[in-house]
């Protein structure tokens, strides 16, 4: 697993954002280095002297928060990787039963960090926006998308968002040339209203999402769908496929995704998770109808092995480096290049249960 924080040392009295090396910089603060060994490394810049114990991460050209009271580094934007996601905030209005990252009622306001941070990314880095719901800091948000895009148009963003908080006052913001280079990646659970707002902890969060989806179609908005496979939704998904072609014909993908365990999924992990190896028969019918339709749609966090032959170029390699792993039985598997593999968390039962192809 890639440590995202590590400790460190710096004679800062504030925190502070820095590209560590790793040639020219796009633009803004960026650190020398001074010294490295196998397990730290020694750096200087405009913040003075920074020291990284680093024991084996490679750091070299990371874009890092370096926080000196907290006595460590978070490596926001890890150079070369294809998964870096800011988590704006852990606040959020939905209490969904299978959150990865359950809510927290306060925030801690860093857009000004990560603002600082998305300057420094690589030419033509996709970064993700996550939370908790990054829309409850709707302008901040906006604010930060818009000012980096005017300086790096290079970049791209891919947000996370449960759409409960787009209204007609945003389609004409939205449909600005930059947010063409924005992504939103909206999670929808079944075409049934009653059976999405209890998946999502809230009344009537159905509605209110059908009418923020009027606004971003407006707008002109890119949207990727997300659909989590639940024992619970799972006969839910050919209405859905049917519904996604009768009334969001525009969505970019809809993305159907296996149950992290993790947040909230622990506490029922067995009984809401899907036993894909006997279980994908109950999938494959809203795999067809979306194709048919000529809905992309794409299966993610699920191994190649667990699903059917035919399905699998469907499958994306989509677990973050950070936080995948694979069983042994793996290694000598001629796909493992091209496959998601399991997250770090899952039981190690579920891992064990591969058949290398």
């Amino acid at each position: 697993m890639i440590a995202l924080t590590l400790p460190a040392e710096s004679d800062a009295d504030h925190p502070f954002v820095t590209r560590l090396g790793g040639g020219e910089k796009p633009t803004g603060a960026c650190s020398r280095l001074e010294q490295f060994r196998d397990d730290r490394s020694v750096w200087c810049g405009d913040h003075g002297l920074l020291e990284i114990f680093h024991a084996g991460e490679n750091v070299q050209g990371d874009v890092v928060l370096v926080e000196p009271a907290k006595g460590r580094v978070e490596r926001l934007i890890r150079a070369g990787s294809r998964h870096n996601t800011l988590l704006v905030t852990e606040q959020c209005d939905q209490l969904c039963v299978m959150c990865s990252q359950p809510p927290k009622k306060t925030h801690d306001d860093r857009f000004e960090y990560f603002t600082e941070a998305c300057l420094l990314a690589d030419e033509g880095t996709l970064i993700g926006i996550s939370g908790g719901e990054p829309t409850l800091h709707m302008e901040r948000l906006l604010q930060m998308i818009e000012e980096v895009l005017d300086r790096r148009p290079d970049l791209f963003f891919h947000i996370l968002s449960n759409a409960q908080h787009f209204g007609p006052e945003h389609a004409l913001r939205l449909r600005d040339p930059r947010y063409r280079k924005v992504a939103w990646g909206i999670p929808l659970y079944s075409s049934d209203p009653v059976h999405h707002d209890v998946i999502v902890g809230k009344p009537n969060a159905f509605e209110r999402l059908m009418e923020s989806f009027a606004t971003l179609f407006r707008a002109g908005a890119r949207i990727e769908l997300r659909t989590v496979l639940l024992s619970k939704n799972v006969a839910d998904l050919p209405s859905l496929a049917r519904f996604l072609a009768e009334n969001l014909p525009q969505i970019e993908q809809w993305s159907i995704m296996g149950l992290e365990n993790a947040g909230f999924a622990r506490r029922n992990f067995g009984e809401m998770h899907l036993a894909l190896p006997e279980r994908f028969a109950e999938v494959a019918p809203a795999l067809d109808l979306a194709v048919l339709h000529g809905i992309p749609v794409r299966l993610f966090n699920i191994p190649l092995c667990h699903v059917a032959e035919a399905y699998r170029h469907l499958a994306v390699a989509s677990i973050s480096d950070w936080k995948q792993r694979f069983a042994t039985a793996c290694e000598e598997c001629r796909a493992k290049a091209d496959c998601s593999g399991f997250f770090e968390w899952h039981p190690q039962e579920l891992v064990n249960r591969v058949a290398p192809i």
